[in-house]
């Protein structure tokens, strides 16, 4: 049962992306097609973002453990679309201008927080097969995959920045992080909470 919804789930993932193809097929990308291809991918990539960080928060709510073995597949769609929607702007948009290209990261903001979310998701995305797993140990890896709360605050500022009026939607996926973040933190402040005191052993009195 698992296996075909681990199916169900990969081909949904994928669904963005043929949406986008049959409307460039059709002529249905409207009058500036990159900006809608770059739009889209960019949404899709804060998505799947944050669907990833929603993983253990709803494994740990609704005790189904089985939803951890989704989160890697997750994960790599989060960093699929984010490198098409990079690929989109760089290639179709800038054509490979680097002096423009370096301007914008340094110049504008939203391209800044943007760009620096792609490059977290980079270790993230090589570090998620099982071999990597092993290299590493749990302990670094799951340090260096915390870096995924940074790509999802990264997701949200570069698209609060990036509209000119906040709009309801940046502020569901802005509310849906601050959400995510404070669940990690609160059961990290009661994990400590509740751990028992390490007390250091009596020192005997000499004789």
């Amino acid at each position: 049962m698992l296996r075909y919804l681990k199916v169900a789930v990969f081909l949904l993932a994928l669904a963005p992306l043929a949406g986008l193809g049959w409307l460039a097929y059709a002529g249905g990308l409207g009058a500036n097609p990159i900006d809608y291809v770059t739009d889209t991918t960019g949404i899709w990539t804060l998505r799947f973002v944050l669907a990833t960080l929603a993983v253990t928060p709803v494994r740990r709510l609704t005790g189904w453990n089985p939803i951890i073995r989704f989160r890697r597949m997750l994960g790599l769609f989060a960093f699929f679309y984010g490198t098409l929607h990079f690929l989109t702007w760089l290639v179709l948009d800038q054509f490979f201008a680097w002096e423009f290209i370096l301007a914008d990261i340094a110049k504008r903001p939203y391209i800044t927080v943007g760009f620096t979310g792609f490059v977290l998701m980079i270790p993230l995305a090589i570090t998620s097969t099982a071999g990597w797993i092993r290299r590493l140990g749990g302990r670094w890896w799951n340090r260096i995959h915390r870096l995924v709360y940074a790509t999802g605050v990264a997701g949200v500022v570069h698209f609060l920045w990036l509209v000119k009026v906040v709009s309801t939607e940046q502020i569901v996926y802005a509310v849906i992080v601050g959400v995510l973040l404070g669940l990690r933190l609160w059961w990290a402040i009661a994990k400590r909470l509740a751990a028992p005191a390490v007390t250091a052993p009596a020192r005997q009195p000499s004789a």
